[in-house]
């Protein structure tokens, strides 16, 4: 699986959720380098929100409002880092045209996301 690698990466950070998010989002734009399918990429994204969910759980200092803001930021990089890895190149003009809309729902699908995920980690 393609979120392995950036998994364990950030699973070896032990500074919190920054740090993990940075490392899972460096191992994650190395892994992208050669191509990525939507597919992994929603991989990529659903092992984000995962960790930093679980990460940011344990965060007492946060109210949830800004919690899941941080979460959503970091899953918005995850989209400028390695999205357009996912793109034909002879679709790119057209690419660039809907990425601010796919983008937005991209965000949309895991703003919704986070509260689900939220009750697994919970709930495990």
């Amino acid at each position: 699986m393609i979120a392995d690698a950036p998994l364990v990466v950030a699973a070896g950070e032990a500074d919190g959720p920054m740090a993990q998010a940075h490392a899972f989002l460096k191992a994650a734009r190395q892994a992208a380098a050669d191509g990525l399918t939507w597919a992994e990429f929603g991989e990529l994204l659903v092992a984000l929100l995962r960790t930093l969910v679980a990460s940011y759980d344990n965060v007492v200092s946060l109210d949830g409002a800004a919690k899941k803001a941080l979460v959503l930021e970091a899953a918005g990089q995850l989209f400028d880092l390695v999205a357009d890895k996912c793109v034909p190149l002879v679709m790119y003009p057209v690419w660039l045209l809907c990425r601010p809309a796919i983008r937005l729902l991209v965000l949309s699908l895991a703003s919704g996301a986070v509260a689900q995920i939220l009750r697994m980690v919970r709930g495990a």
